[in-house]
C-alpha cells in the first residue's frame, strides 16, 4: 500500500494541538479547494489527501491510534492504519461538513454536498459527518413513478427511525440502512504479537469462526477491522463491520499455559 504520512500531508508538526490541526487544515481546504482550481486536476487528488489526513488527526482516538502505528511501524503507518480504518470510518463524526460551508458561505464556492459528491461519486453517499442538529441528512427527487428517496448520508437516531417510518407509511419506501459495528476482544499470544500471522477467532458476537491476521508488531488495545462482518443491513444496505481489539497475554500467563499444554499432550500420549 501506498506510504503517505498525515502530518506531512496537512504540514503540521506530530505534536501540533487540535486546534493548530484545523487551522492548517482550512488554510489547505482553501488553497486547494475545487472551485479555484478548476483546471489543475492534481488539486483534486490532494484535495482528497487533506480530507482524510484532517478526518483521522481531527478524531482524538483515531489520531492516538494513528500515533501509536506510526512509533512501532514508522514509514508503514499508513498502511497499517488503513487495514482498521476504511475510508468511511475515518470521515465518519468529522466536522469537515461545517468547515466547507464557511468555505462556502465566506467565498461564494458550491456548497459542501455538491463537491464532496462529485470527489467522492458514490461512496458520498455512506459517509457520516457531524452536523448541527441532526447526523445526516437525505435528498428527495421526483420521478414519473412518484417520490423516490435516495439517501446521501444515513440517518441514525430518533430522526432517521422517525423518517423511515413515514417513508414506509406514505411510500412504501425503505432507506437502506447500514449494518452495526460490533466490537469484541481477542487474545493473542506475546509470540504472535511479534512475529505476526493467523489466528483461529470465534466471534460470541455473529457466532461465525473465522480466520484473523495479525500484523507483526501489534500492540495491546490496537484494533483490526474486519469489513462486513458486523451486523447485517436493512433495506438492502451494506452490513457493517467487527473490530477486535488486540489483547496480548501475560508472558507469565503464557509460559504456565504452554506448560500445562505439553502436559495434557504428554498425558494423552502415555494413555494409548
Amino acid at each position: 500500500m501506498e506510504q503517505k504520512d498525515y502530518y506531512e500531508i496537512l504540514e503540521v508538526d506530530k505534536n501540533a494541538t487540535q486546534r493548530e490541526v484545523k487551522e492548517a487544515y482550512r488554510k489547505l481546504a482553501f488553497q486547494y479547494h475545487p472551485d479555484r482550481n478548476k483546471d489543475n486536476p492534481a488539486a483534486a487528488t490532494r484535495m482528497k489527501e487533506i480530507n482524510e489526513a484532517y478526518g483521522a488527526l481531527s478524531d482524538a482516538e483515531k489520531r492516538r491510534q494513528y500515533d501509536e502505528l506510526r512509533q512501532t511501524f514508522g514509514s508503514s503507518a499508513y498502511g497499517q492504519f488503513r487495514q482498521t480504518y476504511s475510508e468511511q470510518d475515518i470521515f465518519r463524526g468529522s466536522d469537515i461538513h461545517q468547515i466547507f460551508e464557511e468555505l462556502s458561505k465566506a467565498f461564494g464556492f458550491r456548497s459542501f454536498d455538491e463537491i464532496f459528491r462529485e470527489t467522492y461519486g458514490p461512496v458520498y453517499k455512506t459517509f457520516e459527518f457531524r452536523r448541527p442538529g441532526a447526523f445526516g441528512r437525505v435528498f428527495f427527487a421526483s420521478s414519473a413513478g412518484g417520490p423516490h428517496a435516495q439517501p446521501r448520508v444515513p440517518l441514525g437516531g430518533n430522526l432517521g427511525r422517525l423518517l423511515n417510518y413515514a417513508l414506509r407509511k406514505h411510500w412504501g419506501v425503505e432507506l437502506p440502512e447500514r449494518g452495526k459495528d460490533l466490537k469484541d476482544t481477542i487474545t493473542i499470544s506475546p509470540a504472535l504479537a511479534g512475529s505476526g500471522g493467523k489466528i483461529v477467532y470465534s466471534s460470541r458476537l455473529t457466532v461465525k469462526e473465522l480466520i484473523v491476521t495479525i500484523p507483526p508488531g501489534i500492540r495491546p488495545r490496537q484494533r483490526i477491522r474486519l469489513k462486513g462482518m458486523g451486523g447485517s443491513g436493512k433495506g438492502g444496505g451494506e452490513p457493517g463491520d467487527l473490530y477486535v481489539r488486540v489483547r496480548i497475554r501475560n508472558p507469565v500467563f503464557q509460559k504456565i499455559r504452554d506448560f500445562f499444554g505439553k502436559l495434557l499432550s504428554l498425558d494423552i500420549r502415555s494413555s494409548r
